[in-house]
C-alpha cells in the first residue's frame, strides 16, 4: 500500500520539524522537509507547520512567516482540500496567514509553560480526530509562551455552532476547569479546525507523544487520523 506523503515546512527558527518527521515515519508515512523559500508542494498528501520560533517571533508570533513564499502554496493546498496541521508556532502562523480565525496571545501570568497537559477531544468529525473517541482525554505536552487562544464572541459562537473546536484543555477526568487551563485560552481552547474542516491548529505537541519510550502515545491518534483520512493508512 502506498505510504502517505507528508511535507513538513521549515522556517528560520523552526525547532520541532525533526520531531514531526520522525513521528510520521515512526507511524509508517513518508515525510520530508519543505523549506520556507520553496513553492512546490505537489505530491504531498498532508502538510505540517511545526513548532518553534519562526523568524524569531519578531513583530508577532507567526507574523513574518505568514509572508514566506511557501505560504501561498500552503494556502492553495488548503483551498483545494488538502489537510494542513499547524502545531504550536504553526498554529500561530495559520492564524496570521488567515487560514484559521483568532489569535494566540501571551500566556496568562506571562510564564513560558513546558508541561504535559490533558486535552479533551471535542469532535471526531474531522480528518484529524476521526480515530479518537468523542470526549476522549489525551495527555500531550505543551511548550509555549503565547498559547492563549483568543477570538471575538461572534467567532467563538461560530466555532461552537459548527463543531470546529477540536480540543479543550481539561482535567484528567475530562472537566474543562480553569485550573486545567495552562495559558488562559478562551473557553479552554487547545485546538480549532477551519471552516472547510481540513486545517487544524493546535498548541499541544502530538509529535512528542507517539513513543512509549518518551512519555506516551496519545498523540498518535491525530497523525493516524489524518493518514486514514487520506485513504493511505499504513501499518506503524
Amino acid at each position: 500500500m502506498t505510504k502517505p506523503q507528508v511535507g513538513v515546512v521549515v522556517f528560520p527558527g523552526s525547532n520541532c520539524e525533526q520531531d514531526v518527521v520522525h513521528a510520521f515515519r515512526y507511524l509508517g508515512a513518508e515525510a520530508r522537509y519543505i523549506w520556507h523559500h520553496e513553492t512546490d508542494v505537489s505530491g504531498f498528501d498532508v502538510l505540517v507547520l511545526p513548532g518553534g520560533f519562526a523568524y524569531g517571533d519578531y513583530l508577532r508570533t507567526g507574523a513574518i512567516a505568514a509572508f514566506s513564499p511557501i505560504m501561498d502554496s500552503v494556502r492553495a493546498f488548503a483551498h483545494e482540500g488538502g489537510p494542513v496541521i499547524g502545531i504550536c508556532n504553526g498554529f500561530q502562523i495559520l492564524c496570521e496567514a488567515g487560514l484559521l480565525p483568532g489569535a494566540l496571545r501571551r500566556n496568562t501570568g506571562l510564564k513560558f509553560r513546558c508541561i504535559p497537559v490533558q486535552v479533551r477531544v471535542e469532535t471526531t468529525a474531522s480528518p484529524f480526530t476521526s480515530s479518537a473517541g468523542e470526549g476522549q482525554v489525551l495527555e500531550i505536552p505543551i511548550n509555549h509562551f503565547e498559547g492563549n487562544y483568543f477570538c471575538d464572541d461572534e467567532t467563538l459562537s461560530v466555532l461552537e455552532r459548527d463543531n470546529r473546536i477540536a480540543f479543550r484543555y481539561c482535567s484528567p477526568d475530562g472537566e474543562t476547569t480553569a485550573e486545567a487551563n495552562p495559558n488562559g485560552a478562551l473557553a479552554n481552547i487547545a485546538g480549532i479546525i477551519s471552516e472547510a474542516g481540513n486545517v487544524l491548529g493546535m498548541m499541544p505537541h502530538p509529535e512528542r507523544a507517539i513513543d512509549p519510550e518518551v512519555g506516551g502515545t496519545d498523540g498518535e491518534v491525530i497523525f493516524r487520523s489524518v493518514m486514514a483520512a487520506s485513504s493511505l493508512v499504513t501499518q506503524g
